[in-house]
């Protein structure tokens, strides 16, 4: 199926406004392509700045990169990053790839721009260097989520894509499940605290001390035995992972102590992450915990377990505590702003393109777990033969090697070309990352491995 076919298949309401809404790349002869090298870099009309590099020797090939969140462009005009990490820039324009990229003027959530600004560069690309012959959309955390966004979308645009430590479950769904630990944590440690302000904050001001508020909180129940049990349940609710911190070793499968200090050290950003501007470009609050059940949240985490134990530990009565939290009065959303946020962006799962998703196992900026509700609701969709998934074993946030990148690449440009999946589980794409690294040193190392996420507690797919 071309593109121009795919482009009609697109079916929300969305996709059909953003198909209309933004440009499509003009074609240009291949006799007229650049035989490069060529180097472009500008500003687009509406102030995202984007680059463009093309070697000699180009094979057809484009990837246009998306970056993530708080990396907009301003009006210093930020210049646009090309994705990646240096070596595998490298590598990928000397084996003939062309690389763009996007840094849209919007900051912090700016989905909304940057989908809009991506095409507007994919438009501006074909412009100086010919159409592509197959365009992969692939992008960092939130631009992850832009690069999934682009493949059910902008068939018309794209024909793979490839998001990597990416928020694809959406922001309904991962501020929902932050949420429900800000909750407990609140209602469990700070039940008098007012400054701590778990939604609907007034001010950037007010959230950041919000934020201090919620901070010297956990410090300080961190030093109690009782304290580290209340922040384990809490964690288990945003599932945070027991292993976070890169450099360190795992801790043991019943090694509930080290599993913990691994949840406080990324409890923070993981729960209490900005709200207040996400909140202001939705037009009021997205996330709600009416008809949470935390008992059963707490069962299906994952981490039952873990939380019986520091609970013992700490001669604490969790049937109490999860029964203060039912109890508790809930908070409820602002439908229009819960309908932006699945606009920009929360899937539905209809792949018109083939995606590879790539995750750390320890991730938490989004929660590895997200890549499980993704399968999910690509898999209800009908879609689950477009869908590869790919886990490195490490803790942290978009930290892969110039290998994995490189082997992740070949094996989405493998699909689209062949329009077969081949050789991407983790064992093939190690051999296939060896082997680069084998030719090419600067690339390191990989860690592909398989694994399969827990389910995701909070899903939400746009109804």
């Amino acid at each position: 199926m071309n593109r121009t076919s795919r482009a009609l298949t697109v079916l929300t309401a969305t996709a059909l406004t953003l198909a209309t809404a933004l440009p499509h790349a003009s074609a240009t002869p291949a006799s007229s392509r650049p035989s490069g090298p060529l180097r472009v870099t500008g500003v687009h009309p509406r102030g995202a700045t984007y680059a463009i590099e093309v070697p000699r020797g180009w094979n057809g090939t484009l990837l246009t990169f998306s970056p993530g969140y708080g990396q907009g462009a301003g009006p210093e005009h930020l210049p646009a990053d090309l994705g990646g990490d240096a070596a595998s820039r490298d590598w990928l324009l000397a084996h003939g790839y062309a690389l763009a990229g996007t840094r849209p003027y919007g900051d912090g959530w700016a989905v909304e721009e940057t989908l809009h600004a991506s095409a507007d560069t994919i438009a501006r690309f074909a412009e100086v260097a010919g159409t592509p012959r197959a365009t992969l959309a692939w992008g960092a955390s939130m631009g992850g989520a832009i690069a999934a966004g682009l493949a059910e979308l902008r068939p018309d645009l794209v024909d793979g894509a490839l998001p990597y430590c990416a928020s694809v479950a959406g922001p309904v769904a991962m501020l929902n499940q932050s949420l429900d630990a800000a909750f407990a944590f609140k209602t469990l440690l700070a039940p008098g605290e007012d400054a701590i302000k778990l939604v609907r904050p007034a001010s950037a001001e007010e959230e950041q001390q919000s934020t201090t508020a919620a901070r010297a909180v956990l410090d300080a129940a961190q030093q109690t035995p009782a304290g580290r049990a209340r922040i384990a349940l809490a964690a288990s609710f945003a599932q945070v992972s027991t292993w976070s911190v890169p450099g360190t070793p795992e801790p043991g499968p019943r090694d509930w102590a080290a599993q913990q200090e691994q949840e406080y050290a990324a409890f923070m950003p993981t729960v209490f992450s900005p709200r207040y501007p996400l909140e202001q470009r939705a037009g009021g609050n997205f996330s709600w915990n009416t008809g949470v059940d935390y008992r059963r949240a707490l069962r299906e985490s994952g981490r039952m377990k873990q939380v019986r134990a520091l609970y013992e530990e700490a001669g604490l009565d969790l049937d109490a505590d999860l029964a203060a939290l039912q109890a508790a009065p809930r908070i409820s959303a602002d439908p229009g702003a819960v309908t932006y946020m699945e606009n920009y962006f929360t899937s539905r799962g209809e792949l018109r393109v083939p995606v590879l998703t790539l995750h750390e196992r320890g991730d938490n900026y989004p929660t590895v777990t997200q890549a499980r509700a993704y399968a999910d609701v690509v898999r209800r969709a009908g879609k689950a033969a477009m869908l590869r998934q790919a886990f490195v074993d490490r803790p942290g946030h978009c930290r892969y090697t110039g290998a994995e990148f490189v082997a992740a690449v070949q094996a989405l440009s493998s699909r689209v070309a062949t329009g077969r999946w081949k050789d991407v589980d983790a064992g093939k794409l190690n051999e296939r990352a060896a082997r680069l690294a084998a030719e090419n040193p600067a690339l390191g190392s990989a860690e592909f491995v398989h694994y399969s996420p827990d389910r995701f507690l909070r899903p939400h797919v746009p109804s």
